[in-house]
């Protein structure tokens, strides 16, 4: 039997401060003046309770690149960071197209205890774009697989799209895409502006995104399927998604906290831990994306956790690996770009991190209210606090963080999996994978 634990004074998704029993991997009270012989108390004074945090955009890496993640240290990262679940992407080795390899992922990720790891399988067979990935029998496996992704490469291919969002029909699941017109964007180093004409840089023009995000909306009305959206990061592509919505076409979409605060000015120092696919924007694109979180035409915040080792970032632009590691300071991001510049309230953060991820991503036991009965998915974060984001705040394997030394809002203290404290009093429960086994 798991302990009992006493969550005193936390302030739901904002809210007027309550305490929580949870107890048997549920919340079993919600109320003020609770208490309970033998539990483990929890003060939440000043803490802002919201349910587990849900990121339908991982890298984990493992199999295959495991210098860089592992499916442990991903999920560390990630309970430091106050998620419960993250959904794992198919760009490993091998690729996630089969479903042996998504079971080996679900199982490496019950072993770690850290966090609930749902697999992406491929759409297409490596992620090659020339023929459908085995989805009904990812589908049908121990994974349950329900999203599928070729993420990193754009399915370039209009009738494979065509028929990928025809055959998930059949099981309810969707596709995510990667908008990237792949012509368009031959040798590109940056975003195409203003900033890329100074430095003489290949840009990676808007256009690229938002010419395949079009195409796909249509697809997806054409056929009558699912479609989603991977980090959107144009003032245009905001347009065509609230367009394709205000049509009644079945499409999501997401933004990464980078796109939310970091524009494309930042690649004047060269630094490649700036470098990133999509590219950091213009500040004109910055706003934009944060007026499509408030008013809902974006549905989610990922955070496209993309870690690499220092070798490959360490090195001149060109040669650079394009991602950043983003599990740990996500919510902190979102608390600077959304909640304190007052176009989110808790509550929407609620929606935008773990509600709406969940519900996209069909994962039934996250994304809950913090009610009696509902599963014990939860994190406490301190809002009232700001401090330097530095490499003790980074619990994976890479440091390609673009915001170390940057002083950021907030803080998680407590991540609460399961029942179970994966992240207690601002420090990671270090034995909790051998817990877990044994």
């Amino acid at each position: 039997m798991s302990e009992v634990l006493l969550i005193a004074g936390a302030h739901i998704e904002g809210g007027s401060a309550v305490d929580l029993i949870v107890e048997d991997g549920r919340i079993a009270e919600v109320g003020t003046g609770l208490s309970r012989a033998g539990a483990t108390r929890i003060d939440a004074d000043g803490l802002v309770a919201l349910p587990g945090l849900v990121d339908l955009h991982t890298h984990l890496r493992e199999p295959g690149y495991e210098a860089s993640e592992t499916i442990l240290t991903g999920t560390r990262a990630a309970a430091s960071g106050g998620f419960t679940a993250v959904f794992a992407m198919p760009n490993t080795s091998p690729v996630a197209d089969t479903a042996g390899v998504v079971e080996q992922e679900l199982a490496l990720g019950e072993a770690a205890g850290y966090a609930t790891v749902q697999p992406i399988g491929a759409v297409t067979v490596g992620q090659k774009g020339e023929r459908l990935a085995e989805l009904g029998a990812m589908a049908d496996s121990r994974a349950r697989v329900r999203v599928f992704s070729d993420d990193g490469f754009c399915v370039w291919d209009p009738l494979i799209m065509r028929r990928a969002l025809e055959y998930v029909k059949a099981f309810g699941g969707v596709i995510a895409q990667h908008a990237q017109d792949l012509r368009l964007t031959e040798g590109a180093q940056m975003n195409e502006g203003r900033v890329s004409a100074e430095l003489g840089l290949t840009g990676w023009p808007a256009v690229a995104e938002e010419s395949i995000i079009a195409r796909d909306v249509l697809l997806a009305e054409h056929v009558g399927s699912r479609l989603h959206v991977c980090h959107l990061s144009t003032a245009g592509s905001v347009d065509i998604i609230r367009w394709a919505k205000k049509r009644g076409i079945n499409v999501t979409a997401e933004v990464t906290p980078h796109h939310l605060l970091l524009t494309d000015e930042l690649v004047r120092g060269y630094d490649a831990r700036y470098k990133v696919n999509p590219p950091l924007r213009r500040e004109e694109d910055v706003l934009a994306v944060r007026e499509g979180l408030a008013d809902g035409t974006i549905d989610i915040v990922a955070t496209d956790h993309a870690p690499h080792p220092a070798e490959n970032k360490s090195c001149e632009w060109a040669a650079a690996a394009n991602g950043m590691v983003g599990l740990e300071s996500a919510l902190r991001v979102v608390h600077a770009s959304m909640v304190e510049t007052g176009l989110l309230g808790w509550a929407d953060v609620a929606r935008v991190m773990s509600y709406a991820p969940a519900r996209i991503g069909m994962l039934p036991a996250h994304g809950t209210p913090l009610a009696a009965g509902q599963p014990a998915e939860l994190t406490l974060y301190d809002p009232d606090v700001r401090e330097v984001f530095g490499a003790s705040d980074l619990h994976g394997l890479s440091s390609n963080s673009p915001y170390l030394g940057q002083p950021l809002p907030g803080r998680v203290l407590w991540t609460i999996h399961r029942g179970r404290p994966t992240f207690a009093d601002g420090k990671l429960v270090a034995d909790l994978a051998q817990e877990v086994r044994a």
